[in-house]
């Protein structure tokens, strides 16, 4: 279920969404592959969203999101056998898009491993755009 964002910033609160991270998940070297990253982030948002959410705007309105946009910053490799906490927030922009923020953290770390910047907006089953749905985005 999406929260409000608070009133100060636009910004959402701040979810966490654990990951370990397993063998499949790494290259020869035994470090996460860079981008599986981006399905990590894709599991965040839709944990935020709501699964039932997203199939009831298809199904209903016929209605999707898409990325427009993601920038990833890799400052340190994580490796197989760790944990992450995934850390989102979101924020609407506009009436047609909505910007998320993901931080990958190691337990105990001072910065995250890995930042993502991505840009989400809302198409039609014809791949128009969309305006962002409002319940749950206000």
């Amino acid at each position: 279920m999406m929260n409000q964002p608070s009133s100060d910033t636009g910004t959402s609160q701040v979810y966490h969404f654990p990951v370990q991270i397993y063998y499949e998940d790494t290259d020869h070297s035994g470090v996460v592959y860079h981008a599986n990253y981006l399905k990590y982030f894709e599991r965040a948002r839709e944990h935020v969203i709501g699964s039932d959410r997203l199939v009831a705007l298809w199904k209903e309105k016929g209605l999707g999101y898409v990325v427009y946009k993601a920038d990833l910053t890799y400052s340190e490799g994580v490796e197989f056998g760790e944990s992450l906490d995934i850390r989102t927030t979101y924020r609407l922009e506009g009436e047609y898009r909505l910007i998320w923020r993901h931080e990958a953290w190691r337990q105990g770390a001072r910065k995250a491993a890995v930042t993502c910047d991505l840009q989400l907006v809302c198409v039609d089953a014809d791949k128009k755009l969309k305006p962002i749905p409002s319940k749950g985005f206000e």
